[in-house]
């Protein structure tokens, strides 16, 4: 529990010094008193400055006693705060415990006090409300980031993704999907369409047709061969698809029926609709796949850093800033909720405080003796040493002054008895 070095503990310090200077500059006055007052003889001086010196020293060796030994020297009962930091923390804990957790006096501080409404309306204010998103921002959100290991968000992402995968039935939704081509003329729609673009292309495609049945025959035809039989693959290919397009043909009755069995095999077919859950889960099981799952963690990641990267021009600072803003000003425009809160606090979180108040004492006892107590010692003087002081000020000074009254009354005694 060594203290921090910072600015303010050197302020401390020296002020600490400055104050024990003052008191043992006033002691050495009472010292120069003294001898003045012996060398020319003056007893009402003599009386004074013996008596602040005494009173002093005695009042030094009090204020030292608290803190460590006089003179280093193990005197009984002194170095009080390093000897009795354990009777002292169990102390402070029962204290605290007993005195300051007490249900009477603490509702009645609640109640009077009204933490809802107060905390609501210093929410509502704007600069408020900056000042939480800005800790949020600034420590909160970047604090969370970096203590987040990213393989385990990752492979959380991934676990949830794969299990809400595998609870959808894929099945059902293409059935339903495909349901309406059983009905109406959207089907015949469809595949006139399709055959549309399969003629489109296959024009389109018709050198390439004829590359690739060149690259097929046999050498010794020196390619006579090679038109031919392009010709005769793209024209047999195209009247095909001509024919298809006939809702009359033949072609289309056959076509029409392998859709319809397949659409009422994925309609009615526990298998049929396990092959398509199984088709769409290993194509969710693939590397690339995975591999963008696992890169939305980093852009959400980064999205964030750079966001909050702005500053002031934070969307994610001025969003918070706008929602804790709202919720100040809903609850300060809400008495119901105003109360349910102000109970809350008064019953269940107070009830929760009271109930464990001897563990919050056994806390701060053991806190306490945890501590070294030289450093605790050390401490304690810095923060209130300087206060201190003023007893060896006040010790010297009053010391004086009851030196002169003693002396007084023996002269008095002296002059008007003897």
């Amino acid at each position: 529990m060594k203290p921090v070095i910072n600015q303010e503990n050197i302020a401390k310090e020296k002020a600490l010094k400055s104050m024990k200077n003052n008191a043992l500059g006033l002691l050495g006055i009472a010292v120069l008193l003294f001898i003045i007052a012996i060398y020319f003889k003056i007893p009402m001086l003599q009386a004074f400055s013996e008596a602040a010196m005494v009173g002093g020293i005695a009042d030094w060796f009090a204020v030292v006693a608290l803190f460590r030994h006089p003179l280093g020297i193990p005197i009984w009962h002194t170095a009080i705060i390093p000897l009795k930091k354990n009777e002292i923390g169990e102390n402070l804990g029962n204290f605290v415990s007993e005195e300051f957790l007490n249900r009477e006096k603490l509702e009645v501080k609640l109640e009077e006090f009204n933490i809802a409404t107060k905390a609501s309306e210093w929410l509502s204010e704007e600069q408020n409300a900056n000042k939480v998103a800005n800790l949020i921002a600034v420590n909160v959100i970047p604090g969370i980031l970096r203590t987040i290991n990213d393989e385990d968000i990752k492979r959380f992402i991934q676990f949830q993704f794969k299990e809400k995968l595998e609870a959808i039935n894929f099945g059902d939704w293409v059935a339903l999907a495909l349901e309406p081509l059983q009905k109406g003329h959207l089907k015949e729609q469809m595949l006139t369409n399709i055959l549309d673009v399969l003629c489109n292309e296959l024009i389109e495609n018709k050198d390439l047709i004829r590359k690739k049945v060149k690259e097929s025959t046999p050498l010794l035809t020196f390619g006579l061969a090679d038109k031919s039989i392009s010709e005769g693959v793209f024209n047999g290919l195209y009247d095909f698809l001509n024919e298809a397009k006939d809702p009359e043909s033949l072609i289309r009755a056959k076509i029409d029926q392998y859709v319809y069995d397949f659409l009422d095999q994925v309609k009615h077919s526990e298998e049929m609709r396990t092959k398509i859950n199984n088709l769409i889960l290993s194509f969710a099981g693939k590397k690339e796949v995975q591999d963008y799952i696992n890169g939305i963690w980093d852009e959400v990641k980064l999205s964030i850093s750079n966001d909050l990267e702005k500053g002031d021009d934070s969307s994610i600072k001025k969003s918070i800033a706008g929602l804790i803003q709202n919720f100040g000003n809903g609850i300060k425009e809400d008495p119901v909720m105003v109360d349910k809160i102000n109970n809350f606090i008064k019953n269940d979180l107070l009830s929760v405080l009271l109930n464990n108040k001897k563990v919050i004492g056994d806390l701060i006892s053991s806190t306490v003796k945890s501590w070294d107590g030289k450093e605790v010692s050390e401490k304690l003087e810095l923060e209130i040493g300087k206060d201190l002081q003023y007893i060896r000020i006040n010790g010297t000074l009053v010391g004086g002054l009851i030196g002169l009254v003693i002396y007084a009354v023996e002269w008095a005694y002296h002059y008007f008895v003897m």
